[in-house]
């Protein structure tokens, strides 16, 4: 068969042309696909960010990667345990570790178990805040000795010769650390450490302050709905004291209290061992996922204002975020998980 040259050209150029695209797209598919026949099950912890993080994976992994994946109930001590002994569930998509770190760190070194990547990219927050319009009003105060100094600036309604400083909800373990600095501040004269009851009746305290825009001086942690929803400011605590703060949370604990700022506890990505082998494209995509606190608490805002489930605010997430997490994957992925929503 006989060519014109324009068309042995042609046919030269397409034959170069296919010579390149197909590792390209084969490349493509090749970082798409899960890797794995395993079910992958997915914790999904008890408390709001970490259960939505569990539905958001779950969501991409699916539909993105084709991967077979459970959504498992789950908290951080059993969920280790159960991680480290049978490699189930596969991952932990918000693991704080410092509470089984002992446990951890051994499993890491035994190979058990993987750190991912930073479930929370700035570390959790902890500590005492007010207002931002509070801290303009009054910008002075910007520490928790500052703060203290000032109680005529944060009244107790019911005794408005002292300040109020709203507590950690009863039996956590946050309201020993709270009181043991409220003792060691040496605030009693001039302060009332009042107990909220409940963490919804602390959330309605808070909510009721910035909507009257009120002065309140109160304890809290992130991420969470409530420093998404309103411009809280935290103040400076000074230097973290673990020593110091590990008595103050120890009820047998005699030394007096000391002070201290709270700890940012670590929160990663953690998974079994096995996952990493077995599905090197799904341990990619878990080591680019970290978020902020910020980035946390403004997503967990739509189910706080929705009265949504995890499912529905990770849904949210996915549809109204697509800059920040199509980032985390190929683009292949990406149109897979769109078109899924």
């Amino acid at each position: 068969m006989i060519l014109k040259s324009g068309g042995i050209a042609a046919a030269i150029a397409l034959a170069f042309l296919s010579a390149a695209s197909v590792p390209a797209m084969a490349q493509d598919s090749a970082e798409a696909a899960c890797g794995t026949d395993r079910t992958i099950d997915i914790a999904e912890m008890t408390w709001p960010s970490a259960a939505a993080l569990a539905h958001i994976h779950a969501k991409i992994l699916e539909a993105g990667f084709g991967c077979d994946v459970a959504i498992v109930t789950g908290d951080t001590v059993p969920t280790t345990s159960s991680m480290v002994t049978r490699g189930s569930p596969a991952v932990a998509p918000e693991l704080w570790t410092s509470t089984v770190q002992d446990q951890w760190d051994a499993a890491l070194a035994d190979g058990a178990v993987t750190k991912l990547g930073e479930a929370i990219t700035d570390g959790t927050i902890e500590g005492w805040f007010i207002p931002r319009y509070t801290q303009e009003a009054h910008p002075e105060i910007v520490s928790a000795e500052t703060a203290i100094a000032n109680p005529a600036v944060f009244p107790d309604p019911e005794d408005t010769s002292k300040g109020r400083l709203y507590s950690c909800p009863p039996g956590w373990g946050c309201e020993l650390a709270t009181t043991a600095l409220f003792d060691a501040y040496d605030m009693s004269d001039t302060w009332t450490l009042f107990s909220p009851g409940s963490g919804g009746a602390l959330d309605a305290s808070i909510a009721r302050a910035f909507t009257r825009e009120e002065p309140i001086l109160f304890y809290y942690w992130g991420p969470t709905a409530i420093l998404g929803k309103f411009d809280a400011v935290p103040l400076d605590m000074g230097e973290t004291k673990p020593e110091v703060y590990a008595c103050n949370t120890d009820p047998d604990c005699t030394e007096p209290a000391g002070i201290t700022a709270y700890p940012s506890s670590p929160a990663i990505v953690g998974a079994a061992a096995w996952l990493s082998e077995e599905a090197p494209n799904v341990a990619d995509y878990f080591s680019k996922v970290g978020l902020t606190n910020a980035e946390i608490s403004e997503l967990l805002v739509y189910g706080d204002e929705n009265q949504a489930d995890a499912a529905a605010t990770a849904e949210n997430f996915l549809k109204t975020k697509e800059d920040l997490w199509s980032s985390w994957v190929p683009a292949e992925v990406a149109e897979k998980v769109k078109a899924s929503l």
